[in-house]
């Protein structure tokens, strides 16, 4: 519940707003905490047909979760919760345009951001690009003392400069109309991002955002890695209708994907709702199975001993994969997530692991 003066549930009238919650008067730090405005009646009832204890009933009431959808946010999964990624503006054509992209054999860079989310949603574009043939020439992550935030025009230019034919920005972009224009009759452009942005949209081959103001998805609490993971799922599919797998190339199963977005749904601190949770309880899982050697060398450096939660996402992962976006090596930690091999794996982790310290120290 944390240490808060509204913690987590009812009201009496509609319940017993401002009574001490769980008999706690004063907490460690002096604070009282008490339950938040919720409907007493639903919350009984919420009990009774989960069969459950009152204090989740209290608990599911305050945050509004209704009894038809108490069951999958207590237990939630991918079929239950995943949308339809073609609800979100532009995603056929983004998922058109990289299926292109598979099928032609194109040379395609990847432009990230250099936060977790950052990494993680450039982790999963090339590893999902890969694994559908796709030539990754590069991804690339700017510098974010010398470069600043998001797209410019020497990084792009260097890229096309490299072969790249397709340039796929993620956690990026949206707001990047003027820097993109460089890359006009040169190479397309798909954006997979989740800023806001109430600017005009770049004009590119596809921008892929649930917060642009014409999205009608209500998807907004995606991070910039769960969009990708929806553009990766959207892909897929549109490969699969043109019949791109076959005996020689099998088609891959994304869910491998998921220790990635949940990395990034936690340490971007976006809300725990809808599909976020499913892509959080999923990739958890995946997390635990130590299939990813960057993450598990991560975990080993960090001290992580018992199995991963959003806790080990949150506090032992995400800070190392951040410190070296802000004060050290900008891609380092999406390296780390795509390094294949235990032992260099083991000396990113490392790495990542004497920056954080010394962020620490800065700070």
């Amino acid at each position: 519940m944390g240490d808060t003066t509204r913690a987590l549930a009812g009201d009496t009238s509609r319940s017993l707003a401002g009574d001490t919650a769980l008999g706690v008067e004063a907490s460690v730090t002096g604070r009282r905490w008490v339950w938040r405005p919720h409907d007493s009646r639903q919350a009984a009832m919420l009990a009774q047909r989960l069969s459950m204890p009152e204090l989740v009933g209290r608990l599911l009431a305050a945050r509004q979760v209704s009894a038809e959808a108490a069951e999958d946010f207590l237990a939630p999964t991918l079929r239950a919760l995943l949308p339809d990624p073609s609800r979100l503006a532009d995603m056929d054509a983004a998922a058109s345009r990289l299926a292109d992209a598979a099928q032609r054999g194109e040379a395609v860079a990847v432009f990230a951001d250099y936060d977790v989310d950052g990494a993680c949603s450039g982790a999963l574009m090339v590893e999902a690009l890969r694994s559908w043939g796709v030539d990754v020439r590069r991804a690339y992550v700017p510098d974010r003392i010398a470069e600043g935030y998001g797209p410019n025009a020497a990084a792009l230019e260097a890229l096309m400069d490299g072969g790249a034919t397709l340039l796929v920005l993620v956690d990026c972009g949206i707001a990047a109309r003027d820097v993109l224009r460089v890359a006009e009759g040169r190479a397309d452009v798909v954006v997979l991002d989740h800023h806001k942005s109430e600017g005009d949209l770049p004009r590119i081959a596809a921008a892929v955002n649930p917060n642009r103001l014409d999205c009608a998805s209500r998807q907004g609490h995606l991070c910039a890695a769960g969009v990708a993971f929806l553009a990766a799922v959207a892909a897929q599919r549109e490969l699969r209708r043109r019949g791109h797998f076959g005996d020689t190339r099998p088609e891959p199963d994304l869910k491998r994907l998921l220790d990635l977005v949940a990395l990034a749904t936690v340490c971007d601190v976006v809300p725990l709702v809808g599909v976020n949770r499913a892509f959080v309880h999923a990739g958890l899982r995946v997390l635990a199975g130590r299939a990813r050697p960057g993450l598990a060398a991560l975990m080993d450096v960090a001290g992580v001993k018992e199995a991963p939660g959003a806790f080990t996402l949150g506090f032992a992962l995400g800070p190392r994969i951040n410190a070296g976006g802000r004060i050290s090596v900008p891609d380092l930690g999406l390296r780390l997530l795509l390094e294949q091999d235990p032992i260099e794996a083991r000396a990113m982790a490392e790495r990542l692991d004497a920056v954080n310290r010394r962020r620490q120290e800065v700070e």
